[in-house]
Parts: structure tokens; sequence; C-alpha cells
């Protein structure tokens, strides 16, 4: 396939202007991308674009992208019911720093001959006067035709209206593809579907000044089976840094992934080939408990964004879910993993001077693993408590600091499923 029919079979295509399919296959084109600086991360819902440049990028085109530094400090109306806060330029800087190590992990900006390049709108529209601006861009745009857009259209009929200040981001995005043409001779546009009508009036705007035909492609907004927005959980936004959302947590939101969504998501954000997505896809069919696509998933795209060693902390952690070992892994690491897993807080001075006995840890009041302590009894016998891994085998056994993990903690295991967080203070 070349590489529009790739990024069409994976899904990725919502709409694109005409010529856009030739261009590719008979061009080496620069094509760019804009990143909105509101937080200091991306989130999994940037995850498409990224992967797109990325794509473009493997096909020997030239991307670039932008981290809206300048626009930023309007934001953009597209696809939100009512105005972004705006934020400081201090912040949208402390932002956009963020962005660009995050953006860093999916282009290559050393590649022979189409090396990435990142920019920063603030560097052309914090120099652009307001009157110049009108004169020579604002002039270029109807009312009519600015009102004819779906985003301005959806928020006039909000009771909040538009600002002038969100109404005129459509000239600014105009501006960027203009100065993008002119600095690096960029003729592709990308985005959400909801960006169809900034990317039109950046397009048309080269036309009149430039006489040149450049181009436009959207990206589907991808939502989830059940219909909600992807990437948003009960915990909240999904985050592409690793202190926003860790690791485990990034594999988790993948491996939870419903069968339904599993194989779209594999085209959509991994590398995998076609061959061997349609054949995880068959696994899922004959076996879904398996889970085989959405472990897949998950080890892909955890690996993409966070890198192999993340992943193998990752994966290490949520065997220790279905019994794996406790040991290897860190205090804080434990704590993240058994976040959701009743807990109790136990004075330190209590596994001083030899230790407290076992039985009396699974009656704690806090803990109840045992009703008493002939059941406490009887469950270690049966060999039904592990302490960090670790099956209890005499039910006159006492644990200490220097059993726990880093001296912080330690987890307790009655039968297969049911756990215990144990908090040493």
């Amino acid at each position: 396939m070349n590489v529009f029919d790739e990024l069409r079979w994976r899904g990725m295509v919502y709409d694109a202007t005409p010529e856009v399919e030739k261009a590719l296959q008979t061009e080496r084109l620069t094509v760019y991308v804009g990143f909105d600086p509101t937080a200091d991360s991306l989130h999994v819902g940037s995850l498409l674009p990224l992967m797109g440049l990325a794509r473009l990028q493997k096909a020997g085109h030239t991307p670039v992208a932008i981290v809206g530094g300048g626009t930023g400090m309007i934001g953009d109306p597209s696809g939100k019911s009512q105005e972004r806060l705006l934020l400081d330029r201090e912040q949208i800087d402390r932002n956009v720093e963020g962005l660009r190590t995050q953006i860093a992990r999916f282009l290559d900006f050393d590649a022979p001959g189409n090396a990435a390049v990142m920019v920063n709108n603030a560097d052309w529209l914090g120099e652009v006067k307001l009157v110049d601006f009108l004169r020579d861009t604002g002039k270029y745009f109807t009312v009519n035709y600015m009102l004819s857009k779906e985003s301005v259209k959806r928020r006039l009929g909000n009771e909040d209206g538009l600002s002038f200040t969100e109404f005129s981001y459509m000239l600014l995005q105009a501006y960027d593809y203009l100065v993008l043409y002119d600095r690096y001779g960029c003729k592709l546009q990308m985005g959400g579907s909801d960006q169809w009508g900034n990317i039109l009036a950046g397009a048309d705007l080269i036309r009149r000044l430039r006489s040149d035909r450049v181009h436009g492609m959207v990206f589907p907004l991808v939502t989830t089976a059940s219909g909600t927005k992807f990437g948003k959980t009960e915990a909240g936004t999904v985050w592409l840094d690793v202190n926003r959302t860790s690791a485990y947590k990034f594999y988790q939101f993948w491996l939870n992934t419903d069968d339904r969504d599993a194989v779209p998501y594999l085209r959509l954000f991994t590398w995998l080939e076609q061959e061997e997505i349609d054949r995880l896809e068959a696994d899922l069919e004959v076996n879904p408990s398996a889970r085989a696509a959405q472990k897949k998933l998950a080890e892909e795209v955890t690996r993409i964004v966070h890198g192999a060693d993340a992943l193998a902390k990752a994966q290490a952690a949520s065997e220790v879910l279905f019994g794996g070992d406790v040991s290897a892994m860190g205090a804080d690491d434990l704590l993240e993993v058994f976040e959701d897993v009743p807990s109790a807080s136990v004075p330190r001075h209590e596994f001083e001077n030899g230790g407290l006995e076992v039985v009396t840890l699974l009656t704690n009041n806090s803990i109840e693993l045992a009703s008493s302590r002939g059941e406490a009894r009887r469950l270690i016998r049966g060999g039904g408590i592990n302490i960090n891994s670790r099956r209890v085998e005499d039910e006159k056994e006492s644990v200490r600091i220097e059993d726990a993990v880093e001296g912080k903690v330690f987890v307790l295991r009655r039968g297969q499923k049911t756990y215990r967080l144990v908090k040493i203070v």
C-alpha cells in the first residue's frame, strides 16, 4: 500500500482535499500538525495526529510540529461548548517545553533528507501588529465565510456565544499555514476533523496570496464503542507524561480496552502491519477471553510512549495482581498498583522486638483477612496466606521490618484474589 492507502486502511482519513492522495504519491511534502499547549502534557487524544506525522515521515515526507504558544493565548473554539480559560504567557511557555519533549518521542529530528522540525507560533504571532494583520490577512475573509464554519455556528447557538477573541482564531491558524508555506514549503496541514474549517481557511489564504494550491487532511475524532470520548476515564484524562499518568496506569488503560475497540485501536495507534492485526482480530473472535489483542495493544502503545524499560515495569506490576513476585517491585510502585486495594496503617514499633505475629496481623480490625485467630491459623495451615508473594507455612511466624518492601509496605493475599496493603507508619 502507498501511504495514503495505509492511512485509509487504518481508519485515519476522515476527510481530505481532492489532490492529497496524488500529492502524497508523487511529491515529497512538508506537512504540519498543531498541538495546543493548554497543559504541560499531551494526552492520548494527541496520539492520532502524532502517529499521522510519524507515518508520513516514515514514508519520506517532512513533518513539522507546531506547538501553539501564540494561538494558545487565544484558545481554539473548535469542539468546545464554552470559552477556554486563558492562560498567561509564563504558564504557556512551561507547557510548550513539556510538549516538546513528548513530541520528540515520535518524530526523528535527525533523519537524513526529511528531519522533523518543531516550531512555536509565538515566534511570529507575537511579532505581528494588529493593524497589519487585519489589513494583510483579515481582508481576505468575509464574516459570512467565517460564520459558515461548523465550529462557529455551533457556538453561536450556545447561550454563552462566541467571543471576538475566539472568533479570530481561524485567521491566526490560517496565517500559521501561510508562514509555514513561506518558511518551510509546507503544503499539507493535518488535524482532527473539528479543524477542517480552519485548515481550509489556511489553504484559501495561500491560494489568494501565493497563487498556489495546498492541501488538508483530517483525522476522525476517536470515540469508544460505548459512545464516550476516547481517553477519558472515571479517574480523569490519560496523559502522556508519566508524572501525570504512570506507565502502569497507562498500560492498564489500553489493557482494559473494549473488545469492539481493540482492533481499530491497533490500526490507529501501533506500527503493527496488516497481517499481524488481522491475526489478532481472528484470535479475538475465536478466543475473546484471552484478550490477546488488548495485551498487544497495551504493550505496543506503552513501548512507543514510555519506552521498553517502563513497559517491562508496567507488565511486572500487572503480573503482581495475578500472583506475581512482589519483591521485585519498589514500595512506591506497589502503593500505586494496589491503590484501590483496602489498606491499613500499622505503627512501626509493632514490627520491632521480634516482629508481629502473622495471626495477629491477619485479624487486625483494619485488615480483616481472618475473623478470628482460629480462622487465621486454619488459613495458614491450608496454604491460603501469602505475604509479599511468599506463602506463610508456620502459623507461629512473625513478620519484621526487614521483611517489608523497602521497610515500608507489606502485600497480604488470601487465596488468589483477596488483597490487603499494610503500610508501616
